[in-house]
């Protein structure tokens, strides 16, 4: 892995998954866990990209693992290429973050990454974002259904195979 930034992240996010109290596995998970699995580095799904910003206004209800709604609302639209094939994520804004979220699931999901979807955040610096998909993670309930997750809408199940960022998660034997 040539990013040292991601190589900390990703070695951070394990230390805390395994000695974090408020880690989202289980006790038991976190006697057996040696490291979440990863996709590796794919610097092709790194986009720089300008957000679209003429969206369809109003509010997102998000259906959660947990039977309950979260709501967002649509920031902007971002459009990129995976493997010469076209796509496009909505970011979405919410009253308690300065973030924007992208729930997201891909050709990928159920496969070789968690079924439900990943999630990453990012910040829109004007008009311009940076979107690493190499930093998309797994919610928490990936790893305890206890916890209740936004489901990514349909407007952000991409066709395309996002081969970057966590991988499904297998009781913590991974690498």
């Amino acid at each position: 892995m040539k990013d040292p930034e991601l190589r900390g992240f990703r070695a951070e996010k394990d230390r805390v998954f395994a000695k974090d109290p408020h880690s989202p596995l289980t006790p038991e998970q976190r006697r057996s866990f040696q490291g979440l699995a990863y996709f590796d580095e794919n610097p092709g799904l790194v986009i720089h990209a300008s957000v679209d910003r003429n969206v369809e206004p109003g509010e997102v209800p998000m259906a959660t693992t947990g039977g309950q709604e979260q709501v967002y609302r649509r920031y902007g639209l971002v459009r990129f290429r995976v493997d010469d094939q076209p796509a496009q994520v909505v970011l979405y804004a919410s009253d308690d973050s300065d973030e924007l979220f992208i729930p997201f699931r891909d050709a990928t999901s159920g496969k070789e990454s968690y079924g439900a979807g990943r999630y990453l955040e990012v910040h829109a610096h004007g008009d311009d974002v940076t979107i690493d998909f190499n930093y998309a993670y797994n919610p928490n309930c990936a790893y305890d259904p206890s916890w209740s997750c936004p489901l990514p809408p349909p407007e952000n199940w991409l066709k395309v195979p996002i081969r970057a960022g966590e991988k499904t998660f297998g009781d913590g034997v991974g690498h």
